[in-house]
This record gives structure tokens, sequence and C-alpha cells, in this order.
């Protein structure tokens, strides 16, 4: 069985983004929306995927991951609004 592994961005309603790995997205959003673990995302209310992409390897995503994490805040905002420009919740029905 093929596993995907996604590079995803969470964000709050007053902007502050969460970039992350996992190889259950639905699982993960679930717990950011819950926020069942403490942590960074619970203190700053991130609860909005607004950002996802796919990867058919966990080094891959974590690749990805890590450049992007190098970025400065205006290429993650131009990366997440070139395929989400209203910063919708791109979690809601799936």
């Amino acid at each position: 069985m093929e596993r995907t592994f996604h590079v995803y961005f969470m964000a709050s309603k007053s902007g502050v983004l969460y970039l992350g790995v996992t190889g259950n997205l639905a699982q993960r959003v679930f717990q950011h929306k819950e926020q069942v673990v403490p942590g960074f995302t619970r203190k700053y209310n991130v609860t909005k995927l607004v950002w996802f992409e796919p990867h058919a390897s966990i080094r891959a995503a974590i690749s990805r991951e890590k450049e992007i994490k190098g970025w400065r805040r205006a290429k993650k905002v131009a990366l997440i609004e070139s395929l989400n420009p209203q910063w919708n919740d791109l979690s809601v029905g799936t």
C-alpha cells in the first residue's frame, strides 16, 4: 500500500503560522482543531488548514519542510496564497 506524507500549514485567525509534516493529514488536522496536543498550536489557537502538499516518502516531506522553514514569512504567505488566496480552511468537508 502506498503511503502519502504531507507537509502542511495551519494558521490562526490572527495569522500565526505552523508548518508540519504528517503521515495522516486528517488525523493531524483533527488534533490541531481539538487542541489535544499541548504546545505551540494550542497556545496560539492555530486551527485552520490553509495549505498542504503530498509527498511519496517521509524523507521527501521532511526535506521540503526544512526548505520552507528557511524561507521568510512573505515567501510562505505567497506559497499559501498561490493555492488558497482566501486562506479558506481546506479541512472543511474532508
